[in-house]
């Protein structure tokens, strides 16, 4: 007994020194509590009471989780350093399930108020976790025990309904506004494939829509994956698409993916022309301040729009069109696209542009005054192209030489009869 309290004694020890000043003592705490956990799943410090139960160190690993996750200091460092052990299965699944406990202590003491470091640190450990996609890949783990097959800790099933559980108890409290960004550029990716029920992430994903700006586009991609795969009804969706459309998603770094799933959105045939007309005539519109790479990338996603939706072709061959851009009919500032009277306008914004300044923008802007061919441009290489690529290639570009008419320069003045050389002498 003397002993046992001796070693818990170093377990607080060991514990305290994660939070040392010096990564190096971090380091070996955390690796010697490891080890500890790793001894105590082999030889268990309380006798199995039944023959079938589980004897992993619960506790133990709870106390490094804990360390990990500091309330007033970045620890991300010594999480990457962790990362190593997330690779055992077992430790993963007690893992996650530590994080749930701690998230639930934690945020409950601070009345619902975000704490930005150790939001940040939560983020650090779980948003990296490898989930295995079927049953038969969990074979790495730390310890393994006789009876292993019948726990839960085996099961792909339990996994995910952990999983799930951690990120739902940590999406439910309130998250700083950079946070809220990098949770939605991983959600598609990293979390919705590895839920047992991904629609329970709709109320997330919807109040993260209702916000604007780059946060309601890095939530289009989540709603796209429950609208398609799980049959998500939104009401209004498309008028809040709409709403997005500001002069900034030529600009935000998020702006391929914007687009990406705008041409999904868009795809459908099924549509109403006076929707898609509405589409067309604000991105025309903002298109008139877009830089060129943002032009050169939307002008090809307007004529693809066009192919898909030909009733929306009188924007363009309209007859009666107004002489004055003050007559436009269209009404850029109706968040309804019904009432936005895109159908009655024209696409004067095109052809101003096919007199802009880069030669490659006015080609494509000059496609539109011919019969647009019936295959869709692939838009998917100019996505993401940048001002430098632009630049780079107007580098590259070999120049023509062009032939001018000059006379030949006879001396450094000039012509020997310049009346330069009449006033002025080099002697």
């Amino acid at each position: 007994m003397w002993m046992r309290h001796r070693y818990n004694d170093c377990v607080r020890g060991l514990a305290g020194l994660m939070a040392h000043d010096a990564f190096q003592v971090k380091e070996l705490s955390l690796c010697t509590l490891m080890k500890f956990v790793e001894l105590e799943a082999q030889y268990p410090l309380i006798k199995v009471e039944w023959k079938g139960s589980l004897t992993f160190p619960r506790e133990l690993l709870q106390v490094v989780v804990d360390g990990l996750l500091p309330l007033n200091e970045d620890a991300s460092l010594l999480i990457s350093r962790f990362q190593e052990y997330m690779e055992y299965d077992d430790i993963r699944y007690f893992v996650i399930k530590a994080v749930t406990e701690s998230i639930g202590q934690v945020m409950q003491k601070t009345k619902e108020r975000p704490l930005p470091f150790y939001q940040q640190n939560v983020f650090s450990l779980i948003s990296p976790i490898n989930m295995p996609n079927k049953e038969r890949d969990m074979v790495k783990f730390m310890v393994k025990q006789d009876n292993w097959e019948e726990l839960k800790v085996s099961k792909l099933q339990a996994h995910k309904q952990a999983f799930e559980k951690m990120w739902l108890s940590f999406l439910k409290h309130k998250l700083p506004t950079g946070l809220y960004k990098k949770v939605l550029v991983i959600l598609h990716d990293c979390i919705l494939p590895y839920m047992n029920e991904p629609t329970l992430m709709i109320d997330f994903l919807t109040v993260a829509y209702g916000i604007g700006g780059a946060i309601s586009l890095l939530a289009l991609n989540g709603l796209f994956i429950l609208i398609h795969q799980h049959n998500l009804e939104y009401p209004d969706f498309y008028k809040k698409l709409y709403s997005l459309l500001d002069p900034s998603i030529y600009h935000v770094k998020y702006r391929a993916r914007f687009f990406h799933l705008l041409d999904l959105f868009l795809s459908s045939s099924h549509l109403p022309a006076y929707l898609v007309a509405a589409f067309i005539k604000r991105l025309s519109r903002l298109a008139l301040t877009a830089p060129p790479e943002a032009l050169l990338m939307v002008l090809p996603f307007i004529c693809n729009l066009f192919r898909r939706h030909p009733a929306c072709n009188v924007l363009v061959h309209r007859p009666n069109r107004p002489d004055d851009m003050s007559e436009d009919p269209y009404i850029m500032e109706e968040e309804e696209p019904s009432k936005s009277r895109a159908l009655e306008s024209c696409l004067w914004e095109i052809q101003s542009l096919q007199n802009h300044y880069h030669p490659d923008v006015a080609k494509a802007a000059a496609v539109l005054n011919q019969s647009l061919s019936e295959i869709e441009d692939d838009i998917s290489g100019l996505l993401e192209l940048s001002a430098y690529e632009l630049f780079d290639k107007e580098v590259k570009k070999k120049a023509i030489d062009v032939p001018l008419e000059f006379e030949q320069v006879r001396g450094l003045f000039g012509k020997k009869n310049d009346i330069f050389a009449e006033h002025f002498t080099l002697d």
